[in-house]
């Protein structure tokens, strides 16, 4: 268990620098939170929001490392070796590890006296097995507490660590976002103590498969789902039109044409646990960002808080495309020795430690909606997704929502605008000004590159190819659910845009896809396709 909190000796410190904490969500979707439109219960955030900035428009790399690589060093992500993911796919591809050359935000902060912690998912090493320079220990952290792969069970973790040690589990009430919740709450606390300004690095695993979750909260979720994803994907837009997120002409994009509507979908019970269960670690997820946020005491005022997603929400099957050898990295057994069920299927009722599955192509159309598409794809689905500031004494308590489009690789400038560390080098731009009303527009191109899925962004035009296929155009002012392609009407447009986007993938590394995909262990899925399981 996390050792008792040390409370701080005397009020708020005199240091005026603020601290800051970064919460990243994993595999959250445009609409899941409440105050972006959803019904999963997140007061936590909601507050924050309703209290601070809420992007409309802001963007992530698609996919989990990159999205990480980029938040944490404010490049590209093919410019810090993490293209893909975290296999070394060279000659052909990239490293798959977070390069040494790059600095990371974490160890600007701790040049500047500021103490910093990463506690969830790091996911930027090649080498997960042995402590090596990509750790983030040796980062920039001066303490980790999580895991280094990509994913794991949260009862009970094979790869959880506390700095380069592994921790073995054995608290029967072990969970892993609850875990991952007191140890940030007590590097706060500590912090505190010491008077010591910090950054927090506050990377959840939730709500990224597999679906685990406590059972009465999966519980308390059963009803809200009963009604299936169709009418749940009308009342999101609804309400994000409401809450003035979207603009009232907003259309809600086509169901994916691969899924059934609700009404003839067979198995509506175990669909509704697979959502109830999703929605669980949502909550769960948030409760824990309030446990962390009470440790802040006095400090509250002078704390900037960022929530945001690495990637839209994922219609991933299990086991995952192409990991051949998935099920044997798994435990075949949970503590008590039950069998562990791999797989969707109405055989498998996911929520306990003997299962391991995702919630499916359908819910994740929920989850993004009313954009189209998931992640790894770099339609709007993919990579948009909600960014939620506070601070106080830096912004205010008035609500505010920011429609200008700005991207991972803005981070880091607007955490240097907001403490005062020494420049950086890199393409983004500070937020502040937007946050605080004192600009109105963003005009620099914007850019995107995964598993061949390319984007760039110009003003309101989108240009959007996937894999090996055309250029599609579309206006986001008035199509931003990507619905009607402009391209043969603007063919001049396309090819600006279209060699925007070339000079950029060249000054940054992007390794051309057609080197790439013949080496690799799986083939990705170009346009989405039903669970492997064939479930329905």
């Amino acid at each position: 268990m996390i050792s008792e909190r040390l409370e701080p000796t005397h009020g708020a410190r005199a240091d005026s620098s603020p601290n800051v904490i970064v919460i990243l969500a994993d595999d959250l979707g445009y609409s899941d939170l409440g105050c972006f439109g959803g019904e999963i219960r997140t007061p936590t955030l909601d507050k924050l929001a309703h209290q601070g900035v809420r992007m409309t428009s802001f963007y992530n790399t698609a996919r989990c490392s990159p999205s990480r690589a980029s938040l944490l060093t404010g490049q590209h992500p093919h410019r810090t070796g993490i293209g893909i993911l975290t296999d070394d796919d060279r000659p052909h591809g990239y490293p798959g590890s977070l390069r040494t050359d790059v600095a990371t935000i974490a160890e600007l902060f701790k040049q500047s006296g500021y103490e910093t912690a990463l506690a969830g998912k790091w996911h930027l090493s090649h080498d997960v097995s042995t402590p090596n320079i990509t750790w983030p220990t040796r980062r920039g952290f001066d303490d980790f507490y999580g895991i280094l792969a990509g994913a794991d069970s949260y009862f009970n973790p094979q790869g959880l660590h506390h700095n380069e040690e592994r921790v073995r589990v054995t608290d029967p009430d072990f969970y892993l976002t609850d875990a991952i919740s007191d140890h940030a709450a007590d590097f706060v606390s500590r912090s505190r103590a010491r008077r010591s300004p910090f950054f927090l690095y506050l990377a959840y695993t939730a709500p990224h498969w597999p679906l685990h979750a406590p059972e009465a909260e999966i519980d308390a979720y059963l009803d809200t789902y009963r009604s299936g994803w169709d009418d749940l994907r009308e009342q999101r837009l609804d309400r994000l039109i409401q809450e003035g997120l979207l603009p009232s002409n907003m259309p809600l994009s086509r169901r994916d044409s691969s899924q059934p509507g609700w009404s003839e979908t067979p198995h509506k019970g175990w669909n509704v646990r697979r959502m109830a269960t999703y929605a669980a670690q949502v909550t769960r997820m948030d409760a824990g960002i309030a446990t962390v946020l009470d440790a802040l005491g006095d400090d509250a005022e002078n704390t900037l808080v960022l929530f945001l997603s690495d990637n839209g929400a994922s219609a991933e099957p299990m086991p995952p495309p192409g990991a051949t050898n998935f099920a044997t990295r798994q435990p075949s057994r949970t503590r008590a020795g039950k069998p562990i069920s791999i797989g969707n299927s109405p055989q498998v009722s996911p929520g306990g430690e003997d299962t391991y599955s995702t919630y499916g192509t359908a819910w994740a159309n929920v989850s993004n909606a009313p954009f189209r598409l998931y992640k790894e794809w770099v339609h709007e689905g993919g990579i948009s997704t909600p960014l939620i500031a506070s601070w106080p004494a830096g912004l205010g308590n008035s609500p505010r929502i920011v429609a200008e489009p700005f991207q991972l690789t803005d981070i880091v400038p607007t955490l240097i605008d907001a403490t005062g560390l020494p420049p950086h080098d890199g393409p983004g731009q500070s937020m502040l000004s937007s946050w605080r009303a004192e600009t109105t527009s963003h005009d620099a191109p914007l850019f995107w590159e995964h598993l061949g899925n390319c984007a760039v962004r110009v003003g309101p035009w989108k240009l959007i190819r996937s894999g090996f296929g055309d250029w599609a155009l579309y206006d986001m002012r008035k199509d931003r659910t990507e619905e009607h392609d402009r391209a043969s009407d603007f063919p001049e447009q396309v090819a600006q845009m279209a060699a925007l986007w070339q000079e950029w993938a060249d000054a940054n590394g992007v390794v051309p896809w057609e080197k790439i995909e013949p080496h690799l262990a799986y083939t990705p899925r170009l346009e989405p396709a039903l669970d492997s399981s064939s479930e329905w």
